[in-house]
């Protein structure tokens, strides 16, 4: 059995990544730390999950390390009176949720533990973060650069570091991709998902009696990818579920939407965000026949390759079989006195144009008939 050293804060990311450990057959110890941090109820969260846990027959060692009395001196909104800002959690504002250099401050202690345990227990011993790419935008310590360079030093600053090794198991991932690792395990050890996520907090400023607000940038994140996942998120919220799911998803329209201001022409613009059509044989595309792949222009999402392009005639790039994992989504239209069927963006919900029944039957019958507005094209 192999043995794994990690911090818990008690949030959804290093709980998820706790049960994945645990499935995985580790003997775990973890680490909390009170650094003076607004949302300190998280290590009471973490202690619930523990406990959980030892009912369902895991043992997982968990103490806190208190560095409340230097940290809580520290610049930003999480260990000041600062208000912690409400909105999009990739908003430049977010910034004042850094707490410098903390992540160094964590790995250091939990470097320091894992060696120990390696000489006392004779064993090698994987230390395991939570850290996501959804985290890269506002956290520097949060980069796989930062992690990369923290292990050299502490490598070449200890002995028998050959014996504790690093692992970012999240590092390309987000927090769609933990819970559906959190799914896994939950599955796989018996465990209730929605027990383990009750018993988390990821708010940032929650009120007196626990509950998150569901409108500083921590909450939107996590309210958008249990919505994801088509859960509803079991911890508690100052307001329903249907109403923090409403807002977050208000707070994700209004960010996107000035990011496709900002990066598209207005053509493109109006194409993909407002539905659009652009005139009959003006596109890029219609008469395009070279070999590559054709993306959203929004988020970049693979749609078509170019061996299903075909001239159809039609003004617009046509399209007989969309990429295997487009997804894209169908819609009913009936705008215009006419009854069609819509395509978007199944990632970002782009509208791409309408998909027809007068396609090559030899390849299912079907025209994909899409503005160039919305293409954006790779040649192999």
């Amino acid at each position: 059995m192999s043995t794994a050293v990690m911090a818990l804060s008690g949030g959804m990311d290093s709980t998820s990544l706790l049960l994945r450990l645990l499935r995985e057959g580790n003997t775990v110890y973890t680490i909390g730390f009170d650094y003076g941090q607004k949302h300190v109820i998280e290590l009471a969260r973490a202690q619930q999950n523990i406990d959980y846990l030892a009912k369902c027959g895991y043992q997982v060692d968990f103490r806190i390390v208190d560095l409340s009395s230097i940290m809580s001196t520290f610049a930003g909104s999480l260990t000041s009176s600062e208000k912690v800002p409400e909105g999009h959690y990739e908003e430049a504002q977010m910034k004042s949720t850094v707490v410098p250099n903390r992540n160094a401050i964590f790995s250091s202690i939990i470097y320091g533990y894992a060696l120990s345990l390696s000489k006392k227990l004779d064993v090698d011993v994987s230390i395991s973060l939570g850290v996501h790419s959804g985290d890269h935008a506002i956290y520097p310590d949060c980069r796989p650069e930062f992690y990369d360079q923290l292990n050299d030093a502490f490598e070449l600053g200890n002995w028998e570091s050959d014996r504790v090794r690093l692992e970012l198991p999240y590092i390309d991932g987000d927090k769609v991709t933990i819970l559906n690792d959190a799914i896994i395990s939950c599955d796989q050890l018996n465990l209730n998902f929605d027990t383990v996520f009750a018993n988390t907090n990821t708010s940032y400023e929650p009120d007196n009696q626990g509950r998150s607000s569901g409108k500083t940038g921590s909450d939107i994140e996590r309210i958008l990818a249990f919505h994801s996942i088509d859960r509803i998120d079991p911890v508690p919220y100052q307001q329903s579920w249907d109403d923090v799911l409403k807002h977050a998803l208000s707070i994700q329209a209004d960010y996107l939407d000035n990011i496709y201001r900002e990066k598209l022409s207005e053509l493109q613009y109006q194409v993909t965000r407002n539905g659009a059509t652009e005139r009959a044989f003006t596109g890029l595309y219609d008469k395009h026949f070279v070999k590559g792949s054709y993306y959203c222009i929004c988020c970049n999402h693979l749609l078509f390759k170019s061996d299903s392009k075909y001239n159809s005639g039609c003004g617009w790039p046509a399209f007989h079989t969309e990429d295997a994992n487009a997804q894209i989504s169908r819609i009913k239209d009936y705008s215009h006195g006419m009854v069609r069927i819509e395509v978007k963006c199944s990632k970002c919900d782009a509208h791409l144009g309408h998909v027809f029944t007068d396609g090559p039957k030899e390849h299912g019958g079907e025209r994909y008939c899409i503005n160039s507005a919305a293409l954006k094209f790779k040649e192999d």
